[in-house]
């Protein structure tokens, strides 16, 4: 049996202290100051495992919830990035290198590209968090965001009980941050073409707006103190900023009575803000500051509503579109009323259209309305979609593809759309021949639609990291994210021949056995909590495959989270289930008035193969461990 198997193995059996597997990764060490790290080296300290790969948003939220645990216990606590890609392009180093300034990690990255210290610990989810105790055993495990609270109260635990025994070592953390770099801009996110010919641009790692000239080098003025956090006024606060819509003029009372405010994803306050041009004064439009959860009002004053990781905003239809990428939907925002409601959306991740109440996205990141249209650049799923807004009870809002098949297939490939394939595409631009040029992130390229031909083509490549576009006349300018500029271009009018490749996503499938399977979604609250069933079942699980035809019976929504599935004997030999789950807890002390309450949540794409001797029973750690056999 595989190192992996036999470690998992004994911590779901629960018959011995299990000792956590070495780190090893063929990228080797970042933040580190090039020294390489062992769990060995760091006997004495509580260690966090951090397993994430960047292009995913809830591993975004868990590297925020981080930062205040990592702060309040330097000494004590060492939290360690394994980063494990999803995408071909986040294999590569540079993009790690990249990624770990972008979002301010502060804390030793392991760059394991070849996902092995991912199988030593049988991760099965982005993001996944292992607690290591002070003398090298795992402790707990936990799968998706809403976990820090009960990792923070292990900790402390974890920290008594080894100062008794002597077991626990203080000081400073192996953490050596790199050396800045000076650029007008750090990783900008998105950009936003001015009525006076300037361009705004969201200098996202920087936390603050730049407004440039014309030729987009010369900077004309910066908006926000460039220091992360939430303040508006004149000296206004950002914290990693991202889309950029103009709104029309009056839209917002007593801003931009002349030229119109300009609204910005403000995306890791979970907030949508708005600037006043003519002043540079800055208003939150909707968002408190903190994150939805399952659960949370979905409409109502937009001051008054959280919101989830906005990526982007685009004036349509009247009103103001988020791209709430956190929560994979599409919310709207109105002036008049300065309410907020999900407008499309589930929540649940995956590509599904229909109507919009109905459809499923994945991390939508870029928007840009055209000819009676919203596109949508759906990151997630490699996907361009539109959304064609309805209008009267008749005909409701609706979702449809362009191109793109789902959260595991992407590359690089023309040709008619149905076939073409992106990766990770961040932004949407109209064209003004009717078409759209699609920021292709991940393949380093700007791509067309045409939706009159139905055909996808490569208008540029050796772009690094292009995140959004704006048209300027006959130019179209570029945000090159990972060479911090913009970049100018003709619109060509020919397209650039690319050789075409394609892609899977790559996980170590799990053999499971013909007929039944046991889904077992494992749930420990934290210690001095409950399951929260105040208002009804504290548990939700929904589950599904691709292709449709691997189960015969057990997929749908329920609040059980254990699930007997079928797998269909005439199905497919291998595919992925997809398993939603959601937990919630409160203390549990019927003293306490108002009791501290949790959400917890992760989606799972668990590859799987039908074979005799496969397993019977697949467990998925959301928070614990496993002690069933």
């Amino acid at each position: 049996m595989a190192a992996a198997a036999v470690w998992l193995a004994l911590l779901m059996a629960k018959r011995a202290r299990v000792r956590a597997p070495e780190l090893v990764g063929r990228g080797g060490w970042l933040n580190t100051g090039g020294a390489e790290l062992s769990l060995a080296a760091l006997r004495g300290r509580v260690v966090i495992l951090d397993f994430w790969t960047f292009c995913c948003i809830n591993c975004l939220h868990v590297l925020d919830e981080l930062r205040e645990l990592e702060e309040k216990h330097r000494d004590t606590v060492v939290v360690v990035g394994v980063h494990s890609p999803k995408f071909v392009h986040e294999a590569e180093h540079a993009a790690v290198v990249d990624a770990v300034e972008r979002y301010g990690v502060h804390h030793p990255v392991l760059d394991d590209p070849e996902l092995a210290t991912w199988k030593q610990y049988a991760v099965r989810a982005w993001p996944t968090l292992v607690v290591i105790d002070p003398e090298g055993y795992v402790v707990a495990q936990h799968a998706g965001e809403g976990h820090v609270h009960a990792i923070e109260r292990l900790v402390a635990e974890l920290e008594a009980e080894h100062a008794e025994k002597g077991t626990l070592r203080r000081g400073d953390g192996p953490y050596v941050p790199p050396e800045p770099v000076a650029t007008h801009l750090r990783f900008p996110g998105k950009a936003l073409r001015l009525p006076s010919g300037n361009l705004l641009v969201s200098d996202t790692t920087r936390h603050r707006l730049v407004e440039l000239a014309p030729d987009g080098e010369t900077v004309v003025r910066t908006i926000g103190t460039g220091e992360r956090g939430f303040a508006d006024g004149a000296a206004p606060r950002f914290n990693e900023p991202q889309g950029l819509a103009l709104l029309p003029p009056g839209a917002v009372a007593g801003l931009g009575q002349e030229a119109g405010p300009v609204a910005v994803a403000d995306t890791v306050n979970h907030a949508v803000r708005a600037v006043d041009l003519a002043t540079g004064s800055v208003t939150t439009l909707a968002g408190t500051g903190r994150q939805w959860w399952q659960g949370s009002p979905t409409s109502g004053p937009g001051r008054e509503v959280d919101l989830s990781s906005p990526w982007d905003v685009a004036w349509f239809d009247g009103r103001l579109w988020i791209a709430m990428a956190g929560v994979h939907q599409l919310w709207t925002y109105d002036p008049e009323t300065g309410a907020v409601r999900a407008a499309a959306g589930t929540t649940n991740e995956g590509l599904l259209d229909g109507p919009a109440d109905e459809a499923w996205f994945a991390q939508p990141s870029g928007l840009a309305a055209a000819a009676g249209r919203l596109w949508i650049a759906d990151s997630e799923t490699s996907a361009l979609r539109w959304l064609e807004p309805g209008g009267s009870p008749e005909r409701a809002p609706r979702v449809h593809t362009a191109v793109g098949t789902g959260l595991f297939d992407f590359g690089h490939r023309d040709g008619p759309a149905g076939e073409a394939l992106l990766q990770h595409p961040l932004g949407v631009t109209a064209l003004p021949d009717g078409s759209v040029a699609v920021s292709d992130t991940y393949n380093h390229a700007l791509r067309r639609y045409d939706p009159a031909t139905g055909e996808v083509t490569t208008l540029a490549t050796d772009l690094r990291e292009p995140s959004d576009a704006v048209v300027d006349g006959d130019e179209i300018v570029v945000v090159e994210s990972a060479r911090h500029r913009l970049t100018r271009l003709r619109l060509p009018e020919e397209a650039v021949r690319v050789p075409p490749v394609a892609h899977r996503t790559q996980r170590a499938a799990t053999d499971v056995a013909p007929g039944n399977l046991s889904l077992d979604v494992v749930f420990r609250p934290p210690p001095g909590q409950k399951l929260d069933t105040r208002y009804g079942p504290a548990t939700r699980l929904l589950v599904s495959a691709t292709p449709p035809s691997l189960l015969a019976a057990g997929e749908g929504q329920g609040t059980d989270l254990t699930r007997e599935v079928t797998l269909s004997p005439d199905g497919p030999a291998e595919g992925v289930l997809h398993v939603s789950a959601m937990a919630a807890s409160c203390d549990d002390d019927p003293s306490v008035e108002y009791p501290a309450c949790h959400v917890h949540q992760q989606d799972w794409g668990v590859p799987i193969r039908v074979t005799e001797s496969g397993t019977k029973r697949l467990p998925l750690i959301l928070a614990g461990l496993d002690e069933g056999a």
